[in-house]
């Protein structure tokens, strides 16, 4: 069975339940390091919650991968991240003049099961660029964001 297919087994999803969603570039490449090219993925979670899709609870943009803590409001996990995906490599590969797939097939979600399992996931996402040496402190790094701030 396809990996991506693998990670679609059993999905379900239920409106107001918050999800860890996770995505990679194709390849493990290290598109988001550019802060502009980074953005354009933040504008699209801004605008799923615009759009009222999703309550964004927490983020951060890695140089190859997005991890996001996210209440779901209406529609499937799976549409709301084909959506940030799909829209975001429209804009960044006409920015960035790029070809070919930008984003990996599929997606990593897990589902919260508990209130108190929510901070402790916003932590880990926050904390992500410290954990991977690419800054010192937190705040140091642009891409990221959560609602406890």
């Amino acid at each position: 069975m396809p990996h991506s297919a693998r990670l679609r087994a059993g999905r379900f999803s239920e409106p107001q339940r918050i999800y860890l969603l996770t995505a990679t570039t194709e390849n493990r490449e290290t598109l988001f390091s550019n802060f502009t090219v980074g953005r354009i993925v933040v504008a699209e979670l801004k605008t799923a919650q615009q759009d009222g899709l999703a309550e964004s609870l927490a983020w951060v943009v890695m140089p190859d991968h997005l991890h996001w803590l996210v209440a779901l409001q209406q529609g499937s996990i799976s549409n709301l991240m084909r959506r940030i995906k799909g829209r975001s490599a429209k804009r960044i590969n006409a920015l960035v003049g790029h070809q070919g797939k930008l984003w990996q097939d599929g997606f990593h979600d897990r589902a919260l099961r508990r209130e108190e399992d929510v901070l402790p996931a916003a932590r880990y996402i926050v904390a992500n660029p410290l954990r991977a040496g690419l800054v010192s402190r937190v705040g140091d790094y642009p891409l990221w964001d959560s609602v406890w701030l």
